[in-house]
């Protein structure tokens, strides 16, 4: 495992690149798994079971979770795993409650013309829960309570199932608590595919949320246009930017990312080449301790040394991290000055992992540099907005000049003419 540690202006053009560039392994991915949705777009149930016996080992004959296996998992799950999945889906219902904007309005802007706005929640939307490596209930409560909380009439969701072909019961009961009309035991490239063409067992959806492995996202981004995606959401990352803070903190943040899996990466971007130095040595010592150090890999990571705070808000930019933590001087002023990054921690006493559980903010966010153009999962990804007008003959008689004017600009008479015949 080697982590670059360099001072900012020091680092190659292929360092810095690689260092940007962290959808690569997506786009290797890109043939292998087109094959995966075209055999899934028309074979449908067949194909979803046969990947899922190759990939997950699991030999599944009936796709989705039946209501006594939801039972089962309440029966079989200890009062202490209900507790905490009730009390953070109520803190994530109270925060995305906070983002419902009026479905309806309508403003007279002149006399006889009003413009106006109509909010609808979209139908049918898919979620996707990732497995693996791990088991995210999580996941399940931030992408199916915002869809609910903005009126989405179905929700259905993807899980890879486990090799004994049951879902993980802490998962299981997180979809169903956040409300989830449907669930399947399906995973991968196979899931995606399965809910943006509609298989005999999966309905097809309108919209798929929700992040994943190289394959989900490579998946993702192939269907879009068939379906609406929220966002690329691959491997996690974190950045932090710190001209102050505590080592082991700040190296417990970095390794708590590190702990999804080989892909997922950590960023150092400080000012001190003291701390940068501390925190290297923290994380090398933490990692040998992790629980889950076998699946950890720096390669992907770096601590870089910068002269000023500005340098180090510029390269954060450039790198459009999911999280961001803040550790500096001048909070306010650096926060004004960041535009993109998925969720930003402000203290040493935000951590990422604060966001991802129990605050209520949303921890499905854009990953591999699309912040840059994407918001963090939220109510308005399950909404789509419809603009209206309406003008009385006076205010249609008040636009008709330029309307004919910009008509005859665009050489399209028959618009005009739609609007003239109305006063002839």
């Amino acid at each position: 495992m080697v982590m670059i540690l360099k001072r900012l202006s020091d680092l190659t053009d292929a360092e810095f690149d690689r260092i940007l560039d962290r959808g690569a392994e997506v786009r290797t991915v890109f043939d292998y798994v087109r094959k995966i949705v075209q055999d899934v777009k028309e074979n449908g149930d067949i194909a979803v079971m046969n990947y899922t016996l190759e990939f997950d080992k699991a030999d599944i004959v009936e796709l989705r979770v039946t209501e006594s296996e939801v039972l089962s998992a309440y029966e079989n799950a200890s009062q202490d795993v209900l507790d905490t999945l009730y009390d953070v889906s109520d803190n994530i219902t109270s925060y995305h409650l906070k983002q419902v904007r009026s479905d309806f309005w309508l403003h007279e802007v002149a006399p006889g013309i009003m413009f106006g706005q109509k909010t609808t929640p979209l139908d049918r939307i898919g979620a996707y829960v990732p497995g693996g490596v791990a088991v995210y209930p999580s996941t399940a409560l931030m992408t199916i309570i915002p869809a609910k909380v903005a009126g989405v009439r179905e929700v259905i969701v993807c899980i890879p199932p486990m090799p004994d072909g049951s879902i993980p019961v802490a998962t299981l009961l997180a979809a169903d608590i956040a409300g989830a009309n449907a669930i399947y035991k399906i995973g991968g490239a196979q899931a995606i595919a399965a809910m943006a063409y509609g298989t005999q067992s999966v309905t097809r959806v309108d919209k798929i949320v929700g992040p994943g492995n190289v394959y989900v996202t490579a998946a993702k981004q192939i269907v879009q246009g068939e379906v609406e995606i929220d966002f690329p959401a691959g491997p996690s990352e974190i950045a932090i930017v710190a001209e102050k803070g505590t080592a082991e903190f700040i190296a417990a943040d970095m390794v708590a990312q590190l702990e999804h899996g080989p892909l997922s990466s950590s960023f150092l971007i400080t000012t001190s080449q003291d701390l940068a130095d501390r925190i290297k040595a923290e994380l090398e010592i933490q990692i040998k301790t992790a629980a889950r150090k076998n699946v950890m890999d720096l390669s992907r990571s770096a601590i870089l040394v910068c002269d000023t705070v500005d340098a180090c808000i510029e390269f954060v930019n450039d790198l459009a991290p999911e999280h961001l933590e803040l550790m500096v001087n001048d909070p306010m002023y650096v926060l004004s000055r960041i535009k993109n990054a998925g969720t930003i921690c402000v203290g040493q006493y935000s951590p990422a992992a604060a966001g991802d559980y129990a605050t209520g903010i949303n921890s499905t966010l854009p990953t591999g540099g699309a912040a840059k153009s994407a918001s963090g999962l939220n109510v308005d990804h399950f909404v789509k907005k419809t603009s209206l007008q309406v003008l009385t003959k006076e205010g249609l008689q008040s636009l008709k000049d330029l309307i004919i004017q910009m008509a005859s600009i665009e050489g399209l008479p028959a618009h005009a003419t739609s609007v003239t015949r109305r006063f002839e």
